[in-house]
């Protein structure tokens, strides 16, 4: 597009109405939006084309249409968090990666859907529509990054944001076939920081994620957990495979079993750096079923506190699986809860002592495929809920970047995620190491389209 822009092949005003008429076809069966609004992206985009007709664009992505998951705020628009219980008051300001892409000249559209506090990997929510697969509309998105990953699949613009922490951008990329990056944490500002908390492109391709990185990643003193600034060359993503070395984890240590279909899809994937003169070794499983329980219990007790805190009339509007699973936080004991919250650490020592032999890591992002649309989850059980993470969350305590790209289909033509997985701060490596798999995977299937009659 930026390309099309610059010899007038195509502009802003063009893109804008061809992606909000993609959207209007799309969204009855995806319900993929939250505050979609058609009239101010438009607004946007006419100014942008004039900045262009002069040869003057304000930034980086200067006429691209770009959406952003609701739980990031975005000025005058209220954030309901998923949730219906939540007081719709609009925010005040730009969280920082809303701030960047405005400033960068995107066209923000709208925002896209999450379930219920970012608390369920699922397009299910006491708020928004249920939202659907593109690639399979019985089927899930995932979340909590739901309609994100739903639209970027189906085509509502080539650029979105989601959040996760326990793999909340990785799940719906890998469920949805598209790619993501969560990256090292406090590279990308987020507003408010806490623990395992971040910010990540999801995209169709790894060029526009690292694309997207460059100006998501500018600094912003909102976030008091944030790495200092540098200028990192995000477009050079050329990378030889030859000598590096690459481990393999295909047993997660506790949760459900990974599916034949999707382990032989990383092994393949697997094969194939190894004939581009990459060494790969298995790694042992790091991770205990003591330390998700652990961290079941804080975030538990956690969540507990802040829906029992509700008024019953607004309590009784959030989803029931919810409060069902926080609810087993109830009247746990200071000391278990506090052994609780002692298991980020203990994850974060193992997964960093696994990783450190090894230049890159490859898992499956999800041991799974998606799964029905209606459930909360892929055990639709608030008494096992984080079945399917295991994969994915130990990154979020270590703080490591991960990606999550399409490595192959299911027999019923579902998406396989393969997880990239570096050392911190070797975000700019996982995403050469993703863009070398990109170039060489088997031809992907064409992006789904919208239903007809």
């Amino acid at each position: 597009m930026l390309t099309a822009y610059r010899s007038k092949a195509l502009s802003p005003v063009e893109v804008t109405r061809a992606v909000l008429a993609h959207i209007d076809a799309w969204e009855p069966h995806l319900r993929a939006t939250y505050a979609l609004d058609g009239d101010a992206a438009m607004t946007q985009a006419e100014a942008s084309q004039a900045r262009w007709l002069k040869g003057a664009p304000m930034g980086a992505l200067d006429g691209v249409p770009a959406m952003i998951k609701e739980n990031i705020a975005t000025q005058g628009v209220p954030m309901p968090l998923g949730c219906a219980a939540t007081e719709l008051v609009p925010a005040l300001r730009d969280a920082p990666p809303a701030a960047r892409l405005r400033e960068a000249g995107a066209v923000i559209m709208g925002k896209t859907t999450m379930p219920d506090y970012g608390m369920l990997s699922s397009g299910l929510s006491s708020f928004h529509p249920l939202t659907r697969n593109p690639w399979d509309l019985t089927k899930n998105p995932g979340g909590s990054s739901a309609g994100a990953g739903a639209g970027a699949a189906a085509g509502y613009g080539p650029l979105h944001v989601g959040t996760d922490i326990g793999g909340s951008v990785r799940l719906p990329a890998g469920w949805c076939g598209i790619f993501t990056l969560k990256p090292s944490l406090g590279r990308i500002p987020i507003d408010p920081p806490y623990a395992g908390r971040v910010a990540g492109p999801m995209t169709r391709s790894v060029t526009d994620s690292a694309l997207m990185m460059a100006t998501l990643s500018l600094p912003d003193a909102r976030d008091t957990m944030s790495l200092p600034f540098q200028d990192v060359g995000w477009m050079n993503l050329e990378r030889d495979l030859k000598g590096l070395r690459i481990g393999l984890q295909m047993d997660a240590g506790w949760g459900l079993a990974v599916d034949p279909e999707i382990a032989a899809a990383v092994l393949a994937a697997a094969k194939a750096f190894e004939a581009q003169g990459a060494s790969v070794e298995p790694i042992a499983p790091f991770m205990t079923r003591a330390m998700m329980a652990g961290m079941d219990d804080f975030w538990r007790t956690r969540s507990w506190l802040d829906i029992s805190a509700l008024p019953e009339a607004r309590r009784a509007k959030v989803l029931p699986y919810i409060v069902e699973w926080a609810r087993g936080g109830a009247g746990l004991s200071g000391e278990r809860v506090f052994r609780g919250c002692g298991m980020m650490g203990a994850m974060r020592d193992a997964a960093v002592r696994a990783c450190q032999p090894f230049d890159y890591v490859l898992s499956p992002t999800s041991p799974v495929p998606a799964y029905a649309a209606e459930w909360a989850g892929p055990t639709n059980d608030p008494a096992t809920p984080f079945e399917h993470i295991a994969f994915t969350l130990p990154l979020n305590m270590s703080e490591q970047p991960a990606a999550s790209i399409n490595c192959g289909y299911t027999a019923g033509g579902l998406p396989i995620g393969l997880q990239i997985i570096g050392h911190r701060f070797d975000d700019l490596g996982v995403l050469q190491v993703a863009r070398a798999w990109e170039a060489m995977r088997p031809p992907q299937r064409r992006w789904p389209t919208p239903p007809t009659g």
